[in-house]
């Protein structure tokens, strides 16, 4: 893995750190990925509109992809409602890497080897770990937290394949983000039957702010797939964990517990066998 692969990834998974933090923080976080939305929408369209379009062959990928981040999105917005930053975040990202090589492997016969293996492995039980304990998080924030995982994995192995033929990356991630922006405010309409926006309101203000740092991430994300292995990369960017468990101690108040640093560790280190393996 190159150094500008693990540079962005690990720059996404910052910014990936931080809009669900905004999003956690949220009233009502079904709106506020909705109104997120919104602001990836805007930061796409110039992008559309002055890059060339993506390849044929990778528009079948780019469909679905969008779809499953709708199904993502609302997954997630809900999972948050019943569980903390803490404990939905490790479900979430920790499930995801084994999902996705297996994936990789399945549709693209992309191959690890051994120490990225192990480097893969690490992070998901480091990450897992923090779900189970007596501070574990309940039986319907875990179910919804390993759903929205599966569509993550889904949707970043449709994107690992799609990005590869769509002859543009940043194209690609900007209409993904076109779809996508029409399609989640139908499904919000469908099952609330109506959104409202104060854009003077400082909620809406975040979330918005929220949806630019949701864009950049992903951005950043669909670059270092264009130019590296699906699995390993998916297991780098869930180093995002230790920048969630910061923030969820400085801004929303969670605990950081020695197992949570301790994790932390587990994950960089899992990190660094997948960064020299790969």
């Amino acid at each position: 893995m190159s150094a500008a692969v693990i540079g962005l990834t690990l720059f996404a998974a910052v910014l990936h750190a931080t809009w669900n933090a905004a999003l956690r923080s949220g009233v009502d976080r079904l709106w506020f990925v909705t109104v997120m939305s919104f602001a990836t929408t805007l930061a796409a369209i110039p992008f559309a509109l002055l890059l060339p379009l993506p390849a044929t062959q990778s528009w079948m990928y780019l469909g679905v992809s969008a779809v499953l981040q709708v199904v993502y999105s609302i997954f997630l917005a809900h999972a948050y409602r019943y569980g903390e930053l803490g404990q939905v975040y490790p479900i979430v990202r920790g499930s995801v890497p084994l999902m996705v090589s297996v994936g990789g492997f399945l549709l693209a016969g992309q191959r690890l080897s051994r120490p990225a293996l192990f480097g893969v492995t690490l992070i998901c039980l480091g990450i897992m770990s923090l779900a189970f304990g007596r501070a574990r998080a309940g039986a319907k924030s875990v179910v919804l937290a390993l759903a929205t995982a599966l569509f993550v994995a889904s949707y970043v192995t449709a994107d690992g394949v799609g990005v590869r033929f769509a002859g543009n990356a940043q194209s690609y991630a900007a209409w993904i983000f076109l779809i996508y922006g029409a399609l989640l405010p139908l499904a919000f309409l469908l099952l609330r039957r109506g959104i409202t926006v104060d854009p003077r309101s400082p909620e809406t203000l975040k979330a918005m702010a929220g949806g630019f740092i949701s864009f950049l991430s992903y951005g950043a994300i669909t670059a270092a797939l264009a130019l590296g292995k699906v699995g390993p990369i998916s297991a780098l960017r869930e180093t995002s964990i230790v920048f969630s468990a910061l923030l969820a101690r400085m801004v929303l108040g969670e605990a950081l517990t020695r197992r949570r640093i301790l994790v932390c560790i587990a994950v960089t280190l899992g990190a660094v066998c997948i960064g020299y393996a790969s």
